[in-house]
């Protein structure tokens, strides 16, 4: 085996486990979903953040002292508090308010553009080339969700469609400017200290969440409740970060940010599997699809260099 024989297989190992993390991610952020909408079935929305953020500090809470030195004496503390700023606080902000003026339908449509956004940011912010390859496979990814979006059917009315459309993209453009500040960050502080920052800021900024937790209660059924908010808070808030970032700090912010469009894919199976939400044909095929582009933005460049290398081979075999 040559030297570049093995430094491609060097890097294709050191590669596994930020993909398994960035996949763990989303099928956490993709399970959400379902224990989400049993929730505010019954709590207000912000109360259920709170206690998803609430929760997560809590469990990291043993061991702020280790992080906090470290936020305290980093440089990028503004950095670290634009973070913070941008998710959880006013991507759960806006997105829960565009909800309640547009469908699920078109929020979903708008949700898809958020790899582009990356993409095009860190093109920007740290001159990460995308490949056409890369864009292809953001495109069939984007068409997958675009398809599960349209043949899914609404659960309420768009009363104010304009206005929905506009916050959702504004929640949009909050999630891209976070990846891509953990992506600069990631340089100089741990996964678990960025997950630390963001859920005790989150804590924070949804505070009159606590206030009506305690008018209103947890509901009906308080122990289903604390469980349901616990596994969204130690598993989904905190580890879906916590994995997201990890991931994020390994790989190209571009290609970390197509994993995102399989989170529509797996809520839809949550949905059908927990909830008994009807899953289509069709909505499985535009599943398969958004994985195909998922797949393509990550391995279609090293396949194409693959052949390129096979070609030059068999053409000078020498």
């Amino acid at each position: 085996m040559n030297t570049d024989q093995q430094k491609s297989v060097s890097l294709d190992s050191s590669n596994i486990f930020p993909i398994l993390a960035l996949l763990g991610a989303v099928l956490l952020w993709g399970s959400a979903f379902a224990a989400m909408k049993h929730m505010v079935g019954t709590m207000n929305p912000w109360t259920v953040m709170w206690l998803r953020t609430g929760i997560a500090t809590l469990v990291l809470a043993p061991f702020t002292s280790r992080f906090s030195g470290h936020v305290k004496k980093g440089k990028d503390r503004k950095a670290l508090a634009l973070l913070a700023f941008l998710m959880p606080c006013l991507y759960f902000l806006f997105e829960s308010h565009a909800l309640t003026y547009t469908s699920a339908t078109q929020a979903g449509l708008i949700s898809a553009s958020l790899p582009l956004m990356v993409a095009v940011g860190a093109g920007f912010c740290f001159k990460e080339k995308t490949t056409l390859i890369g864009w292809a496979g953001l495109a069939v990814s984007i068409a997958g969700v675009t398809i599960l979006s349209l043949t899914g059917s609404p659960s309420s009315g768009a009363t104010d469609p304009a206005l929905g459309n506009m916050l959702e993209l504004a929640a949009m453009v909050s999630a891209a400017g976070y990846m891509l500040l953990v992506k600069r960050l990631s340089a100089n502080y741990g996964p678990l200290t960025l997950t630390a920052v963001q859920n005790a800021a989150g804590a924070i900024f949804f505070l009159p969440g606590l206030y009506l937790l305690i008018r209103d209660g947890l509901g009906p059924d308080p122990l289903n409740m604390l469980i349901i908010a616990a596994y969204l808070g130690a598993f989904v808030t905190l580890g879906a970060f916590g994995l997201y970032n990890v991931g994020m700090s390994k790989l190209p912010a571009g290609k970390a940010s197509a994993f995102i469009n399989l989170v529509p894919a797996i809520a839809a199976f949550f949905g059908w599997i927990l909830l008994g939400e009807t899953l289509t044909p069709l909505q499985m095929i535009a599943s398969l699809i958004i994985f195909a582009g998922v797949w393509l933005a990550q391995y279609g460049d090293k396949m194409g260099k693959k052949k390129i290398a096979l070609l030059n081979l068999k053409k000078n075999p020498a």
